[in-house]
């Protein structure tokens, strides 16, 4: 008998079981489908769809519960909610799988900082009408404006949206896809499709310093940008050739006896001392990751760099670059002409500075091995403490029979803006001693590679390009090369 009651009490137990777990199992079939379509068909229920949903339960537990004389019409509803669900998704499934047509127009090309349009043509060959929103890749480090665009494209319309990225970093970037989001025609779903669009861009330095300041050396206002002018040397006697008169020319320049023999203004034109080296050492290691005005220092030395490089080519020089952190990343070798300015900035466009530590030794290495005749050899780069200080003084100084260093060194402006402000508390105060204290140590650096015979650019990273100008300027004029 007890071991009766122990059979129906396992049974009864048993069955309870699965009367509590047959709601879940049924909710879990009921979601089997939902999962299935958002996994595999990206297509997801819409708000319009939960809201409905929750209608239809209510009113089914409702009629159970306190009409069952209603229960077959809810019961009737709720299938004819399933089957317009199901036709919903078949049509926006169906519809948007195939038969729109997606293109991008967009330069290759772009500057650091400076905006640049995009254009996304959409084609609609589809048998619905697609509503929604349509959004293009935005690489790392652009900003998009807008951001994604509303679509109500009809049956074999067209529709043509325009953004405007602004690349705020410098590099080799790619654009991937473009995403569209497809609401259903009864609204129940929402599909999500990704059309492969790859595109790649390069972004350069800003390059428009250099317009600039060939716009300005043709209308000798050179000073606008901090760039002086200074008297060559042997100037007035070095003749090249004779030329017609431009706009711009000086009047002391023009030869009034030519002029007469061709009835044509001309003037003079002298040549300076061509032929000459300049390369470039950039630093990419760990002294060149601190931001200034959202560039880093390797942002503002490339920049400078190549603006020097624009006006020693065409001051008829040879120019070249190594670009090295741990190692030599890239090597340009000194060149004159106008393709060698495509060059650099083409090989330095992608450099960024790595947090690792500077190998000055195989860079100079590689330069002995590379250069062997007499160039100026700038360095650029940044001291922060006395190991990497202590390298760069060895290295330029070693340098200084075979080639002709410049070291440009940039300050940090929050250590002055320190050493200046010392009023407040006293944390204040200990914090413009430090300043001040690692300022005497920098000096002391200065003067050592200034007797040395080292030149130096010793300036703010936002004000380096016209005194690096200038000193290469004042290398010409006294032919220190």
């Amino acid at each position: 008998m007890e071991c009766m009651n122990d059979s129906v009490q396992n049974l009864a137990e048993n069955q309870f079981e699965l009367i509590t777990l047959l709601p879940w199992l049924l909710l879990g079939l009921f979601f089997l489908p939902l999962i299935v379509a958002a996994r595999f068909f990206r297509t997801f229920p819409s708000v319009f769809w939960v809201i409905s949903f929750g209608v239809a339960l209510v009113l089914s537990v409702m009629a159970i519960l306190l009409a069952p004389a209603w229960a077959g019409a809810v019961l009737v509803l709720d299938w004819l909610f399933l089957i317009f669900a199901n036709l919903d998704f078949l049509a926006v499934y169906l519809s948007t799988n195939r038969g729109i047509e997606v293109h991008r127009e967009i330069s290759k090309t772009s500057s650091q900082g400076v905006p640049m349009d995009s254009t996304l043509m959409v084609e609609n060959r589809s048998s619905i009408r697609l509503v929604g929103e349509v959004r293009d890749d935005v690489p790392e480090s652009f900003e998009s404006q807008p951001n994604e665009h509303r679509m109500d494209l009809p049956v074999g319309a067209r529709a043509t949206y325009q953004r405007r990225l602004k690349p705020t970093q410098r590099g080799a970037f790619q654009l991937e896809t473009v995403s569209m989001r497809f609401a259903s025609p009864l609204r129940m779903w929402v599909r999500f499709r990704d059309f492969p669009q790859p595109a790649p861009i390069n972004v350069y330095p800003n390059m428009k310093q250099l317009s600039d300041y060939a716009l300005l050396a043709r209308t000798n206002r050179l000073s606008l940008i901090g760039v002086r002018r200074t008297r060559r040397i042997g100037q007035d006697s070095d003749f090249e050739r004779l030329r017609d008169y431009s706009r711009d020319d000086q009047f002391k320049h023009i030869d009034w006896r030519s002029t007469a023999r061709r009835n044509k203004l001309t003037v003079r034109q002298f040549q300076s001392d061509q032929s000459q080296r300049v390369i470039f050492m950039l630093d990419c290691g760990r002294m060149m990751t601190n931001k200034r005005d959202g560039y880093t220092l390797l942002d503002h030395a490339l920049n400078s760099a190549l603006m020097m490089a624009y006006v020693a080519l065409h001051q008829g020089d040879s120019v070249g670059m190594v670009c090295f952190s741990d190692r030599v990343h890239a090597f340009i070798p000194p060149r004159g002409g106008r393709s060698q300015m495509n060059r650099l900035i083409h090989a330095s466009f992608d450099q960024f500075p790595r947090m690792v530590e500077s190998r000055y030794d195989q860079a100079f290495l590689h330069l002995r091995n590379r250069c062997k005749r007499r160039s100026l050899v700038v360095l650029a780069t940044n001291v922060i403490d006395e190991v990497n200080a202590l390298a760069v003084s060895d290295y330029l100084r070693n340098i200084n029979g075979q080639h002709l260093p410049m070291g440009v060194l940039m300050r940090d402006r929050s250590i002055f803006e320190a050493a200046d402000n010392p009023q407040g508390d006293p944390m204040n105060m200990y914090r413009a001693a430090v300043a001040s204290d690692i300022l005497l140590w920098r000096n002391q650096l200065l003067n050592d590679l200034h007797h040395n015979g080292v030149l130096l650019v010793d300036t703010f990273p936002d004000e380096l390009t016209a005194p690096l100008v200038n000193q290469y300027l004042q290398v010409k004029a006294k032919h220190l090369l």
